[in-house]
């Protein structure tokens, strides 16, 4: 049986190749496209397809925004037989425009998903910025009913990976509202309360691409969540 991935990245807007690199030693077809980070990004745009037709499972892997695309993928499209999602989000997000306006994150069939928007009268008293109590007050200060991402809806495994000291948004809070949601519904959750926003999976070098910003965690803490990730990981992808 073979497994395709498609592995996307987060806000840094950079491929992950060194995650694609131990995938492929791995034997699985890799796909990590570049995609631009920005507001109202079609879903249909990932290359799906492309291992759809190639392979016998696809298994979307996806770490902090790139999670929160790969559950939607999960939800949306029947072809996607499991996800994985690194640091994930339980909601849709908007995304900031030039002139301050809010626009959903991503469109499915050319309709914007409903989103969470921002609560601009938060501001920052860190150096560098914590962004983990920005998504709290936003969720306590916006009807999010709608833009809830339907987790039920995937119809295979769901493995989600948080880090207890995430500083970026409240992965862990998040993955447990995805683990109760799915019920019954094939779900592993594995969490390290030391680790912050980006795991490291054995053979990986620590990721420093990105905006500047507190991201928690330690390099021991990160890479004790990338190893027990790695065995659960290996298990959903083999299927």
């Amino acid at each position: 049986m073979r497994t395709g991935v498609l592995l996307l990245h987060g806000s840094s807007g950079t491929p992950d190749f060194e995650r694609a690199r131990v995938l492929t030693a791995e034997g699985y077809d890799v796909l990590a496209p570049r995609w631009t980070v920005t507001h109202e990004v079609p879903l249909e745009s990932f290359p799906v397809h492309e291992l759809a037709d190639r392979c016998d499972r696809v298994v979307v892997v996806g770490n902090s925004w790139g999670a929160e695309a790969a559950l939607l993928l999960g939800a949306l499209d029947e072809r996607v037989d499991a996800v994985v999602a690194f640091a994930p989000s339980a909601y849709v997000w908007g995304r900031f425009l030039e002139n301050g306006e809010q626009r959903s994150a991503w469109t499915w069939q050319g309709k914007p998903l409903p989103f969470v928007p921002f609560d601009v009268t938060w501001k920052s008293t860190d150096d560098p910025p914590s962004y983990t109590d920005w998504y709290r007050q936003s969720l306590r200060t916006a009807d999010t009913d709608q833009a809830r991402i339907p987790v039920e809806r995937i119809r295979g495994e769901v493995l989600l990976v948080a880090g207890g000291d995430d500083q970026v948004w409240p992965s862990v809070d998040f993955a447990h509202e995805i683990v109760e949601r799915r019920g019954e519904r094939p779900t592993t959750l594995v969490v390290e309360p030391a680790a912050g926003h980006r795991a490291v999976l054995p053979g990986e070098a620590p990721k420093t691409a990105g905006q500047r910003m507190a991201r928690g965690g330690s390099p021991a803490a990160d890479q004790e969540l990338g190893a027990r990730a790695w065995d659960e990981m290996r298990r959903v992808l083999a299927g």
